[in-house]
């Protein structure tokens, strides 16, 4: 998803940007390849003020610059190229291994945004899944990353705030362009986005999400700036935040809805065919064509799906195995809540039982607190639960956030052992967590974010379900060959979707076919992958490589193999690129073998 990308803020993948200045600092020329790592992160957090803010750096809370110009894109033209060039005055052959590898991180990066700025992805501003819009109502609502502890906590947001009416103006005449030039979304998700913006807009401030901090004001505040920060809020809410969304939606509603294709592939745009494998490089880090990736989901669901009929057979259902997935997303024993509470107390339960395991199997874990919340109501019809990362120091915990529209329609068969493992522990909360408190990194690798890596460490956790404790009940175990399958349906129906081998209905039908999904779950997910080619993809293509790591280095080094040690030396330099994951793990098995 992202240029340098906003996880935990944003998910609106390579149509969806941060925010970034307008006024590039000054840039001198670096004398070492630290002080040209350093310089960057510093140059790209005034750039990207909202990444700055998610990752704990707030200096630049109040600034929300416009991203939605043309001369941004030629900023950020200027900015990567410019630190990709004097990159090259190094000689990568001459620097220690550690430097090697951050060198050929940066290398990657670079080059991988300079690639993405060559497409015409930004005449589609936001979609669904995320974007700017949805990711001001999280922050605004002080949920997020944005801090609402002091005064001026309160008047960085309202400053921040201003720059909404300019970003969305801009937007509009962005999606303006798209129409004019047949850069359009489909149809089917721009009908999702107009009650998302709707949902924001209200006649009584104290009725708006972004009234949430007046409501938590902290004591501390005093009695003057309470006053004065209500009626700011209240103003800004009824005078630029409301006519804003009202702005956004009118248009999609007007104008924008009746020129969206009908169409549910990237490859029906012009330039399509382009857009797509380069959103392809982009999540799996890999030159792995989509034909291919497309031929590995046909054989893992095949494999999987023969895997789950010895589940069923073990519990003694007969019946094709489509009915035995009828029969879990249907049967009431497996839907017994009553309220949210109730679904988030089984989560904290398989924290509880995982953690005695955990110990055998990294030696290494987070000083960063971590919390298991709910999905906020304005944004979970449509959202997938998701781990917020902690802030750095530790203030901010690490969120596993649970989407429950309707507690007593939720199943415990879809997986929920392995949704946590995913998630939230050993997944995403571990990954994230000790890459940012790893201090001896450069920054731009410390709060580095690779699909591939990130999600395909999620999505491995999940295999560890049994190893830690879990999936002890085989409708458990089904639930996470549920969620592994579901991982693997991605890449037939990504790349089906986007070579315009398959239709959304299509789609969601072969989804439907191949695992224990209703069809408004299924209508969700096909539709995400319209909004963000390329994304899903990364799961499965990131657990095959780690499995493959692991497999590999079992072979090799026989009992001087120890998994713990593998997890850490895994975990210890943070997301990267496969294939320099590839070397560095290459790297730590040579040494291995040279220990008695």
């Amino acid at each position: 998803m992202k240029r340098a990308l906003l996880l935990s803020i944003v998910a609106g993948g390579l149509f969806a940007f941060t925010s970034p200045a307008t006024t590039p600092p000054a840039r001198v020329a670096p004398k070492t390849l630290a002080s040209l790592f350093d310089q960057y992160w510093e140059e790209q957090a005034k750039l990207y003020p909202l990444q700055a803010t998610s990752q704990g750096d707030n200096r630049y809370n109040d600034q929300l610059p416009n991203d939605q110009t043309r001369a941004f894109r030629r900023q950020l033209q200027t900015f990567y190229q410019t630190y990709l060039t004097e990159l090259k005055k190094y000689d990568r052959s001459k620097l220690p291994a550690t430097d090697q590898t951050s060198y050929d991180i940066f290398q990657f990066e670079m080059e991988r945004q300079l690639s993405n700025l060559k497409q015409r992805t930004w005449m589609m501003p936001f979609a669904q899944t995320g974007g700017l819009p949805s990711a001001m109502a999280q922050l605004g609502a002080g949920t997020g990353a944005q801090p609402f502890k002091t005064s001026k906590d309160y008047d960085d947001w309202l400053a921040r705030v201003h720059g909404f009416t300019a970003w969305s103006d801009s937007a509009i005449a962005n999606f303006r362009q798209g129409m004019a030039t047949g850069i359009v979304l489909p149809k089917a998700l721009v009908v999702k986005m107009i009650p998302q913006l709707d949902a924001m807009v209200v006649a009584d401030p104290a009725k708006s999400m972004f009234y949430g901090p007046i409501t938590n004001l902290p004591a501390t505040v005093s009695a003057a700036d309470k006053a004065r920060l209500t009626t700011a809020y209240q103003q800004a809410i009824l005078t630029e935040v409301v006519p804003s969304y009202q702005k956004l939606s009118a248009f999609l509603k007007t104008e924008y809805l009746p020129k969206a294709r009908a169409t549910s592939g990237v490859n029906a745009l012009a330039g399509g065919k382009e857009i797509y494998a380069n959103a392809v490089r982009y999540y799996t880090t890999t030159t792995t064509a989509p034909a291919q990736i497309h031929e590995i989901g046909v054989r893992e669901v095949k494999r999987i799906r023969t895997e789950m009929e010895q589940v069923q057979q073990q519990v003694g259902f007969s019946g094709d195995l489509n009915a035995f997935f009828e029969y879990m997303r249907t049967e009431p024993k497996f839907m017994p809540f009553k309220t949210p509470e109730e679904v988030l107390a089984v989560y904290r339960g398989v924290q509880a039982r995982i953690t005695p395991s955990l110990p055998k199997m990294f030696g290494r874990t987070p000083k960063a607190p971590f919390e298991i919340r709910q999905t906020e109501a304005f944004r979970a019809a449509s959202a997938s639960a998701q781990y917020n990362r902690a802030s750095p120091d530790g203030s901010r915990p690490g969120i596993f956030y649970v989407p429950i529209v309707d507690a007593t329609k939720y199943n415990v068969t879809r997986g929920m052992d392995a949704l946590f493992l995913h998630e939230a522990i050993p997944g995403h909360h571990y990954q994230i967590a000790l890459q940012q408190e790893n201090t001896d990194l450069p920054k731009f690798r410390r709060f580095a974010s690779y699909s591939a890596f990130s999600e395909g460490w999620g999505l491995y956790a999940e295999s560890l379900g049994k190893e830690l404790g879990v999936y002890t009940d085989p409708y458990q175990y089904m639930g996470a060959l549920g969620t592994e399958i579901h991982r693997a349906v991605r890449l037939v129906v990504d790349v089906g979707l986007h070579t315009g081998e398959l239709t959304r209905e299509q789609a969601i039908k072969y989804m439907m076919d191949n695992e224990p999904i209703n069809e408004q779950a299924a209508t969700a997910e096909i539709e995400r992958y319209m909004a963000t080619p390329g994304q899903a993809l990364s799961y499965k293509m990131g657990s095959l490589k780690i499995q493959e790591l692991r497999a590999r280095y079992e072979k090799q080094l026989g009992n001087k193999f120890n998994l713990r040690e593998f997890h850490d030396e895994l975990l210890r330099d943070g997301s990267m690129p496969l294939a320099v994951l590839d070397k560095k793990m290459d790297a730590w098995a040579a040494k291995q073998k040279q220990t008695q």
